[in-house]
């Protein structure tokens, strides 16, 4: 017990530690936990951890997540995925993996080896990849979907992998693969491993239709059964036994238990528990990625990869360089352009988590030598390590150059001279717009999607292209003679640019700022902005007003309740403004600490008396 209790501290104390700094300085929560598994690396060693076998628990937080993606995902919209699923996924497989065993051939390994490499390598992290992608909220974008299809195709791809590298066995490794014990940690039960081929790919699609079957036969029945004995847990618990149980069959039958587990999710994606289901698993699909994520750090050979490092970095670098020439390739066959194309290339070119099993798989099975195995392995651990490198160099040098308005398209002439500008013609914006229109007064819009416009177009609407941002493009827009400037944009970094900008350079000018939140609010007041409006600020009062009429206060009284509220927080909002510091994080700033702890004391009690004596006359 001790034991564990040591292994479990040391676990959380590197995560808990690590992770926040990485976040804080632009590194993202991957790379923390990678970085977190690297330095403990030297104490699971001397406690003599198996590593190996703390991984394969802890992939099980990639089931969970494909789980609940599934759950996100209707039939119908992975319907019209499947050109993606098709083109994009089986080209990058198909291509890379000749791409990847040409290079092994050159590099003199034998036509066996060279195709087993190939196949390894053509499969990308799915656990890094969408951990990352969601973490950014790019999963939605059409080059997020586009890797997410190409991830799906390569799930699959394991199946056919896995029966061609017996057939790939070198007779003179064939000793050594005997004294293996088949795989190590990662080795498993799978009924289908001495079947005839047909009979084996029937099981395994029999296995796929029990699950659909399962999805919309079973697990509905069983959570509206658990749903009356009106226990959390007992729902948590059956949300666990779904996935465990569907990841079990599938491993049964030799399949990916994440490609089940997706199609689980799939199937109970239009079901009412689907929320419940989602909100349930995302605390152990999080800790579990987490433990995985660190595993991959700790299982780093560094004794090895010090002597040959330099090998190491090579091949690494050639890796993920032929796999980005494929994506692009077939990522521009397919249509992708500028920025997801970029996203596309730069989210894929590493190995994949379940290149541990298959080169396990293929010492067990007389493909590759242990050596050359290891140094494999120490491949695959650096092209995962580099991704989310390669996901802030798209940060922070491809996606702003597209958001700025210098990803290859020029910004539109404005040939309209209007007392109103918008910036930013997207949720907010956009109504405001229409308001404006629909009371006859003209506004000139600029937004930098592309895509969006092109969208508008075809319903009449004219927004011009270009970054509202640029001092340049505002002046061709008349800034210097509008009376209104509404900032809609929805980067916080682009608002606080353009209300600086105009503040300071146009005093006549009436701003109407978006905020993200209160401390924006702050910011933005800060910069000379006297018109800000909190996007959910309304919608947040009008849910509240609603939790008032629910808890039986009429309509009149509620809104009243509502309007005492937002008196109250308006004018402290104000007086807290008066000291607020923008070279001063709130936290550290003791006058702003202390005034708010002097109006809380005296708004409190003013508040609720005011509240009784509304609830009162309602009465």
């Amino acid at each position: 017990m001790t034991g564990f209790l040591i292994l479990a501290f040391l676990i959380l104390i590197a995560g808990v530690l690590a992770v926040p700094l990485a976040t804080r300085i632009g590194l993202g929560s991957v790379l923390g936990y990678l970085l977190a598994g690297m330095a403990i690396s030297p104490l699971l060693a001397a406690l003599s951890v198996d590593v190996e076998a703390l991984q394969v628990f802890a992939e099980f937080g990639v089931v969970m997540m494909l789980f609940i993606i599934g759950l996100e995902m209707e039939p119908r919209r992975l319907w019209a995925m499947r050109g993606k699923l098709t083109w994009l996924g089986g080209g990058q497989v198909l291509l890379t993996t000749f791409a990847l065993t040409g290079i092994a051939l050159l590099a003199d390994q034998r036509w066996q080896t060279a195709l087993a490499v190939g196949m390894v390598l053509a499969l990308s992290s799915t656990a890094i990849i969408v951990q990352t992608l969601t973490e950014k909220g790019l999963l939605r974008t059409e080059g997020g979907e586009a890797s997410f299809s190409v991830l799906l195709v390569q799930d699959v791809a394991v199946i056919p992998i896995l029966a061609l590298v017996p057939l790939l066995a070198l007779p003179e490794l064939a000793g050594a693969a005997a004294d293996h014990t088949g795989g190590g940690a990662h080795a498993g039960i799978d009924f289908t491993a001495h079947m005839s081929g047909w009979l084996a790919a029937g099981t395994r699609i029999g296995a796929v239709a029990a699950v659909i079957a399962i999805g919309i036969f079973a697990i509905r029945p069983l959570f509206r059964y658990i749903a009356r004995a009106n226990l959390r847990e007992l729902f948590t618990a059956a949300a666990l036994l779904v996935v465990i149980g569907i990841a079990l069959l599938m491993s049964l039958v030799g399949l990916s238990p994440a490609l089940g587990a997706f199609i689980a999710g799939v199937v109970l994606a239009t079901s009412e528990y689907r929320h419940e289901l989602e909100s349930d698993i995302n605390p152990f699909k999080g800790l579990l990625l987490g433990l995985f994520f660190i595993t991959v750090g700790a299982g780093i050979d560094f004794a090895l990869a010090s002597t040959i490092w330099d090998s190491v970095v090579f091949w690494a670098a050639v890796t993920v360089a032929a796999k980005m020439a494929v994506l692009l390739v077939v990522g521009w066959f397919y249509g992708l352009r500028r920025q997801a194309l970029w996203l596309f290339c730069l989210s894929l070119p590493q190995a994949g988590e379940f290149a541990f099993v298959l080169i396990a798989f293929g010492v067990a099975n007389a493909v590759f030598e242990p050596a050359f195995a290891d140094q494999l392995l120490l491949i695959v651990a650096l092209t995962m390590l580099v991704t989310p490198l390669l996901f802030i160099l798209y940060d922070k040098l491809i996606a702003h150059a597209y958001s700025t308005g210098q990803g290859g398209r020029e910004a539109d002439a404005i040939d309209e001279d209007n007392p109103i500008i918008i910036a930013g013609r997207g949720r907010v914006g956009g109504i405001v717009d229409r308001m404006l229109d629909a009371a006859g007064h003209r506004a000139t819009v600029i937004d930098y999607n592309s895509e969006h416009l092109e969208v508008l177009k075809k319903f009449g609407v004219t927004t011009y292209y270009g970054d509202a941002t640029r001092p340049d493009l505002l002046a061709s827009a008349g800034i210097d003679r509008a009376r209104i400037l509404v900032v809609a944009l929805d980067e916080r970094e682009q608002i606080d640019r353009l209300v600086r900008y105009a503040c300071a350079n146009f005093p006549g000018l009436h701003v109407v700022a978006r905020a993200k939140d209160r401390d924006h609010v702050y910011h933005l007041w800060a910069m000379g902005c006297r018109d800000i409006v909190r996007e959910t600020y309304d919608s947040s009062l009008r849910m509240g007003r609603s939790v008032y009429e629910a808890l039986g206060h009429d309509r009149q009284s509620a809104t009243a309740m509502v309007e005492a509220w937002e008196e109250m927080d308006r004018t402290s909002m104000r007086e807290i403004a008066d000291v607020f510091r923008l070279d001063t994080p709130s936290y550290e700033n003791e006058e702003l600490l202390a005034k708010i702890r002097e109006l809380k004391a005296e708004w409190d009690p003013k508040l609720r008396e005011a509240m009784d004596e509304i609830a009162a006359r309602g009465r």
